[in-house]
């Protein structure tokens, strides 16, 4: 017997190109697969060196095929060429095609041209519009400009982001929630009513300065009660932030990067979960496992997410004395803490998943464009 057929399908071939697939991304992909009536081919390549991307082998349910990514340069002159992007596109001949919204990615715009030559739609997918600065700033916002504007419609991971999308005049801008953990299917996992031993602040992602880690191992330090620090993940800024713990915080746990139910279990044990800088894949993860949040406010992805005197806190991007100030509001009062994070887990389950994520991008893709 075969099984159910989604609800919230698209009846078509849907293409997806990505410059990297991290392996976070395919409990999304393998979701949005199933949605697809004529099945999902994704395009990716690898990451740089250093760059501490754990790359997924495969996506279930769907057709990957792993490119050559061409890196050039760095910072605001990084392009990332991928010159089997057309060729790949025309094998798999969708019915639509995703891409990501980023004008770094030369090929991208051939792939849209062959879109347009065979009459069939393209949408973007991407952070939002943020505000650019520096000397190449204005060649910047007229690529980027020249980019969004060709495509038929737009996917934006937050509701900052599609605001940013529509001062620049874009139709067609939709929301999907930015999401790698599916719906609860059951309660909410139950924590001890008194902290066992020294509270557990978690911190989940790349170990990239952005991140801010160092931040927090400072902040830390300056808590009258010393925490349990367990940080988890790899990257670039990895060496230099294990050295600003030697300074400020030693006892911090640097574990690398961590998956699945080893993941699992860190979250399991964790009381607070705490990202100072950009990100919001993580926070999304730690709600699911019913933690309270203490977030940075930033691409509107971390704002979506954390609910001020519901489930968590957000603070002033790079303030330490914020960071400080929220942390020890935090441990201050468990029993709020507990109750933040049912809220979390509640937050999750109604509405930022991935289930709701591939609806968002389904509704998308059955939408028509003018």
């Amino acid at each position: 017997m075969s099984s159910p057929v989604p609800e919230s399908t698209y009846p078509g071939r849907l293409a997806l190109q990505q410059r990297v697939l991290p392996e976070y991304r395919v409990p999304f992909l393998t979701e949005l697969a199933a949605r697809c009536e004529g099945g999902l081919a994704v395009y990716a390549g690898r990451p740089r060196p250093g760059e501490g991307i754990a790359i997924a082998a495969a996506i279930p349910g769907a057709a990957y095929t792993e490119g050559r990514n061409i890196h050039r340069l760095a910072g605001p002159l990084y392009t990332c060429r991928q010159p089997g992007l057309l060729a790949w596109l025309a094998a798999q001949d969708p019915a639509a095609l995703i891409v990501e919204a980023n004008p770094r990615y030369p090929d991208t715009r051939k792939a849209i041209e062959w879109m347009k030559q065979h009459g069939r739609p393209v949408l973007g997918w991407g952070l939002g519009a943020p505000h650019l600065a520096g000397p190449l700033a204005a060649p910047r916002r007229r690529a980027r400009l020249r980019l969004l504007t060709a495509l038929d419609g737009v996917i934006a991971y937050s509701g900052l982001g599609a605001a940013e999308y529509r001062a620049l005049g874009l139709r067609n801008v939709f929301v999907a929630h930015n999401a790698a953990a599916p719906a609860p299917s059951g309660p909410p996992p139950q924590r001890p009513d008194s902290f066992t031993g020294a509270p557990v602040i978690l911190f989940v992602g790349r170990l990239q300065p952005r991140k801010r880690v160092g931040l927090l191992l400072r902040a830390c330090a300056a808590l009258p009660v010393r925490p349990r620090l367990v940080i988890v993940g790899d990257g670039p800024a990895r060496v230099e932030f294990e050295a600003e713990a030697r300074r400020s915080f030693p006892a911090a746990e640097f574990l690398g990067a961590r998956h699945g139910p080893d993941l699992d279990a860190l979250f399991a044990q964790a009381d607070l979960f705490v990202l100072p800088g950009t990100g919001g894949l993580a926070i999304q993860q730690a709600m699911s496992h019913a933690l309270p949040i203490i977030a940075a406010e930033g691409d509107g992805t971390q704002n979506d997410l954390v609910r001020p005197g519901r489930n968590g806190w957000l603070v002033q991007p790079g303030s330490l004395a914020s960071l400080e100030t929220a942390l020890a509001d935090a441990l201050s009062d468990l029993a709020r803490l507990r109750t933040y994070g049912r809220a979390s887990f509640h937050i999750v389950a109604e509405g930022i998943n991935i289930e709701k994520m591939a609806d968002a991008f389904v509704e998308a893709l059955n939408s028509r464009y003018s």
